[in-house]
C-alpha cells in the first residue's frame, strides 16, 4: 500500500518483523508490563497500598469514635445518700425543740421563737443547697390546744417537738417550681380562705396552688397535683433538731431530690424570707 506507515518502527503492536517482542500479546489479551524505561518502583507502590488502607482505618476508627462520643453525657450532680444535716437558728445558735416552743427559755412558756402565727417564711436547704425547705411549727402562740377559736395544729404527720407540731417541707411549688418567696407559708389571718376550717397553709402566688401545713403538704387546690416533700426531722438527747431525709414525690425540677446540685454538709442555717401575698385561689 503506498504511503504505508513503516509499521516495524511505529506500530508495536504490529505482527512486522522486529517489534518489540514486550507486546506480543495478541489483541485483547491484557498483560503486565514493566516501565519501558525501567522496573516499577515497588517501595512507592506499597507505600501506596499502606497510605490507601490508613485512610480507610482512619474513616472507620473517627466515624466509630464520632460515634462513640455522641453517647458522652456530662456526669450528673447530686449525693448518694441523705446527709444527717444539723439546723441552726437565723442567729447562728444551734437550733432546738426548746427554743423553737419556748419550753423553759422564755415567759409565758410557749412564746417561743416560732409558732403557726409566723408571719416571715423561715427557710433551709436541705438536702442539696438548690432544695429551699419551710421550717414551721404549727402550735398556737398561747400555748393552750389548738381549737377552731384558737387555730394551730398538734400531732401532725412527720412532726417533732413536745406537741407534734414541727414541721419543714420543700418551698418549691410543685405545679412549675416557683419558690419562695412566691410559694409561702400563709398564717391565720392572711387570706379570707379557710380549708376543713383551718386559715392556715401554704399557698403559691405564682398559679394558685395550694398544700395542707398540718397533713403532710397534701393539695388543697391545683394546679399543682402533687403534695410538697416532706423533710424528715430529728432530735437528738440535747434536743438538737437535723434533717435526716426526705419523703414524698421529689423536688420540682430534680430527677429525684438527691440529684442535680450539690450537698448542703452536715450544717444549714435557717434564713428569713418576706413572703409574696395573693389571696386568689383557683375555683
Amino acid at each position: 500500500m503506498s504511503g504505508a506507515l513503516p509499521c516495524a518502527e511505529l506500530c508495536p503492536l504490529g505482527r512486522s518483523a522486529g517489534r518489540d517482542e514486550r507486546f506480543a500479546s495478541p489483541p485483547g489479551y491484557l498483560r503486565r508490563l514493566a516501565a519501558v524505561d525501567g522496573e516499577v518502583d515497588e517501595t512507592k507502590r506499597n507505600m501506596l497500598k499502606l497510605a490507601a488502607v490508613a485512610g480507610v482505618l482512619g474513616i472507620g476508627v473517627g466515624g466509630a469514635v464520632g460515634g462513640a462520643l455522641q453517647y458522652v453525657r456530662p456526669p450528673v450532680v447530686g449525693i448518694g445518700s441523705y446527709p444527717r444535716t444539723q439546723l441552726f437558728d437565723t442567729d447562728g445558735s444551734a437550733l432546738t425543740v426548746n427554743r423553737v416552743a419556748g419550753l423553759a427559755t422564755t415567759s409565758p412558756p410557749y412564746q417561743g421563737r416560732y409558732n403557726v402565727t409566723t408571719t416571715d417564711d423561715i427557710v433551709f436547704d436541705y438536702p442539696l443547697t438548690n432544695e429551699p425547705n419551710f421550717f414551721l411549727n404549727l402550735y398556737p402562740a398561747n400555748g393552750a390546744p389548738p381549737s377552731s377559736s384558737n387555730p394551730g395544729a398538734a400531732n401532725v404527720p412527720g412532726g417533732i417537738g413536745p406537741n407534734g407540731s414541727i414541721v419543714a417541707y420543700s418551698a418549691i411549688c410543685q405545679h412549675l417550681g416557683c419558690v419562695v418567696p412566691s410559694i409561702s407559708y400563709y398564717p391565720p389571718g392572711t387570706c379570707p380562705k379557710t380549708f376543713n376550717g383551718r386559715p392556715f397553709y401554704i399557698h403559691c402566688s405564682c398559679h394558685g396552688s395550694t398544700y395542707d401545713a398540718a397533713n403532710a403538704a397534701s393539695n388543697l387546690t391545683g394546679p399543682a397535683v402533687l403534695p410538697l416533700p416532706q423533710v424528715v426531722l430529728d432530735v437528738d438527747e440535747n434536743g438538737n433538731i437535723f434533717a435526716i431525709g426526705s419523703v414524698g414525690p421529689p423536688v420540682n425540677g430534680h430527677l429525684n431530690t438527691l440529684q442535680g446540685g450539690y450537698s448542703v454538709g452536715l450544717s444549714s442555717q435557717l434564713v428569713k424570707d418576706t413572703p409574696t401575698i395573693s389571696c386568689s385561689f383557683p375555683s
